[in-house]
C-alpha cells in the first residue's frame, strides 16, 4: 500500500510536512513554494524535487504530471498562516490577502482530483472575520465528494515538545478518515529539558564548533542583564529591577506582553515557535538556564526536526534571520508524520474492507 501513495506538498517551505510524510513511508514527488531560499533544506532532507513557483501560477495539469499513473494521489499544504494569527486578527487596518491562497488550494484540488487531501493551519483560521474562509473551504471539498475530518490538535499529545495548537484537516474520496489517536499522555509530554537539555552549552552570540546550526543570537549588555534576572516561566513585571524595564511595556497596553524576554521552563513543553523564536524580545524564548535566547538548532528540535536536519550547506551560507523564519513557519515534522501515518492507516483500512463509502 505505501508504495502506491505519493504526495505533492504545496507551500512546502523547508520540508517539515514532507519530511514527516517520508518518515511515515509516503513518497513525496515534489514540494512547491515561492521562497527559493527553502530549496536546499527541502531537497537535501526530503530527497525530493523543489519547485520554485507562486501557487497562483501553478496549473493542476503541472501537478498531475508529477504523479505516476497508478499512484494514490495525496495533495497537502499549509497556506501562510500569518493572516490568521492572533496578532493580525487584531490589526483592522492591516490588509493581507494571503488568506485567499486557501481558495487557490481548492482550485488545484478541483483540477487535480486527488484521492486524499490534508491542510494544516493556525486555529484562528476558524475565527477569521473577513469572511468564513474555513467553512467555505470545507463546503467546497464536500461538494467535490470528500469525507472531511478536522480538529484543533495540541502538539504535545503527539510527542512534539512544544505547546503548539494547529488546525488539521484531512479529506478522502475513499471513505471516512481521521487523525490517529494521541500517542502521549500529559505525564509523557516531552519537555524542553528532554529535547535540548543535552546540547552543547554555548553563550550569547556563539556557535558550536561541531554544529554551525547550534548558533545563538548576540544579546546587548542590557539584554544580558535582563535575562540574568529572568526566572523560568517568570515575567519582566516581577523579575526585573525597575531600570531594566522598557518604557513601552510600562503602558497599559504593554503590560499585557508579560512573556516577552522570558525564560522557558525546563519541565514543560516549550511555547509555540514563531518566526522570531531566536530572539528574547519576541516571546518566552530565553533558554531556561543559559543567559541567551534559544539557538537555531534548539528551535528546530523544539519544532521536532531531527538533530541532523540540514538547513544550510555551510556556516558561510547560513543566514540566521532567514533560517529562524523558516523554522518558525514550518509544520513540525512529527505532526507531518502523524498526518502521514493517519493517511496510511486509512488507506490500509479501505484496502482491507474495513472503511468504505
Amino acid at each position: 500500500m505505501k508504495n502506491k501513495i505519493s504526495a505533492v506538498d504545496l507551500f512546502c517551505g523547508i520540508g517539515g510536512l514532507s519530511y514527516g510524510f517520508v518518515q511515515a513511508g509516503i513518497k513525496v514527488k515534489a514540494g512547491i513554494d515561492m521562497d527559493e531560499n527553502c530549496k536546499y533544506a527541502f531537497e537535501t532532507n526530503c530527497n525530493s524535487k523543489f519547485i520554485h513557483q507562486d501557487i497562483t501560477k501553478v496549473k493542476g495539469e503541472d501537478i498531475i504530471n508529477l504523479f505516476d499513473k497508478n499512484d494514490i494521489k495525496v495533495l497537502v499544504g499549509c497556506a501562510p498562516c500569518q493572516p490568521f494569527s492572533t496578532y493580525t486578527l487584531k490589526q483592522d487596518k492591516q490588509k493581507d490577502n494571503r488568506w485567499q491562497l486557501l481558495y487557490e488550494f481548492v482550485r488545484l484540488i478541483k483540477e487535480i482530483n486527488p484521492d486524499i487531501i490534508s491542510m494544516e493551519n493556525v486555529p484562528n483560521l476558524l475565527n477569521f472575520k473577513k469572511e468564513p474562509v474555513f467553512d467555505n473551504f470545507v463546503q467546497e471539498l464536500e461538494k467535490l465528494g470528500y469525507f472531511i475530518w478536522h480538529s484543533v490538535v495540541y502538539c504535545p499529545d503527539y510527542g512534539i515538545p512544544q505547546k503548539r495548537k494547529r488546525l488539521v484537516l484531512l479529506g478522502s474520496k475513499k471513505g471516512e478518515i481521521a487523525l490517529i489517536k494521541p500517542t502521549h499522555t500529559y505525564k509523557q509530554y516531552i519537555t524542553v529539558k528532554d529535547a535540548i537539555g543535552n546540547l552543547e552549552k554555548i553563550d550569547s552570540g556563539e556557535s558550536s564548533k561541531k554544529d554551525f546550526i547550534h548558533r545563538a543570537s548576540k544579546l546587548s549588555d542590557k539584554n544580558i542583564a535582563r535575562i540574568k534576572q529572568s526566572k523560568q516561566g517568570g515575567s519582566w513585571k516581577r523579575d526585573w529591577d525597575e531600570e531594566l524595564k522598557l518604557e513601552c511595556h510600562k503602558s497599559e497596553s504593554g503590560k499585557s506582553y508579560g512573556s516577552v524576554y522570558g525564560r522557558m521552563k525546563w519541565d514543560e513543553p516549550s511555547p509555540t515557535m514563531t518566526t522570531f523564536c531566536t530572539g528574547i524580545g519576541n516571546g518566552r524564548f530565553g533558554h531556561p538556564k543559559l543567559n541567551r535566547a534559544i539557538s537555531l538548532r534548539e528551535a528546530a528540535i523544539l519544532q521536532s526536526f531531527p538533530i541532523d536536519y540540514k538547513f544550510a550547506s555551510s556556516a558561510e551560507t547560513l543566514k540566521f534571520t532567514q533560517t529562524s523564519k523558516h523554522i518558525g513557519n514550518a509544520v513540525p515534522p512529527k505532526l507531518g508524520e502523524i498526518i502521514g501515518l493517519s493517511i496510511v492507516k486509512h488507506l490500509e483500512e479501505i484496502e482491507n474492507g474495513k472503511n468504505k463509502k
